[in-house]
């Protein structure tokens, strides 16, 4: 390294050292402050747009437990004004759940469709299984089954399993039926439905069918 003995030597190098770098330096320096400060108000603005979706769709949900009419235009509107956000896909289901109660099928589809088809991967499932309970309550059965087909994750196949029971069961098939709920508590279900096992016995074949003799 070469040393530089006098200060008038150093005064030098640093003047040749800055005309040549002092701009760059200025540059990123100005760059990082920008992107500090960016950064900051990125997530500020962030926090604040989420507070206010918060506040917003607790505002709608509390208008829609009223079960008038507006409080479902309340909700349908939160849910098109945030479609593709987190609250409007809680926001369609809640109002589902609400059409549900109010006889409201044709609407409470829509929003489940809503969701089972462009919303978040982890909710999409859950979306798709009310929506083929309520089209199977809509007399829609082939769509209904057809709907439980797109659900793949393991984590619901007892539910799946359970609903298809439901549908086959209502259009009389009460052996594929009982078939399907077998499969239902193969998975699982048993532990977390406790329907699950009154719609068992109720397909339960009888006694002389299973090989056993009536009583004399």
């Amino acid at each position: 390294m070469e040393v530089y003995t006098t200060e008038e030597q150093q005064v030098e190098v640093i003047k040749e050292w800055w005309k040549e770098n002092g701009t760059s330096v200025i540059a990123g320096t100005v760059i990082g402050l920008v992107g500090l400060f960016g950064w900051r108000y990125y997530n500020q603005h962030q926090q604040e747009s989420m507070e206010a979706s918060s506040q917003a769709y607790n505002q709608a949900i509390e208008q829609l437990v009223k079960a008038d009419a507006a409080g479902f235009e309340q909700a349908q509107q939160f849910v098109t004004a945030n479609k593709g956000d987190s609250y409007g896909e809680l926001a369609a289901l809640q109002l589902a759940a609400a059409a549900v109660k109010a006889g409201k099928l044709d609407l409470a589809a829509e929003q489940l469709t809503l969701v089972a088809t462009s919303g978040d991967e982890s909710i999409r499932p859950i979306a798709a299984l009310r929506l083929a309970r309520v089209l199977n309550d809509q007399g829609k059965a082939d769509e209904a089954l057809a709907k439980l087909g797109t659900i793949t994750s393991d984590a619901f196949k007892a539910q799946v399993a359970e609903v298809r029971g439901d549908i086959l069961q209502k259009q009389g098939k009460s052996e594929e039926a009982r078939d399907a709920y077998q499969a239902a508590a193969d998975a699982g279900g048993l532990q977390s439905s406790q329907e699950l096992k009154l719609k068992m016995d109720d397909l339960a074949l009888p006694a002389v069918v299973m090989g056993e003799a009536p009583d004399a």
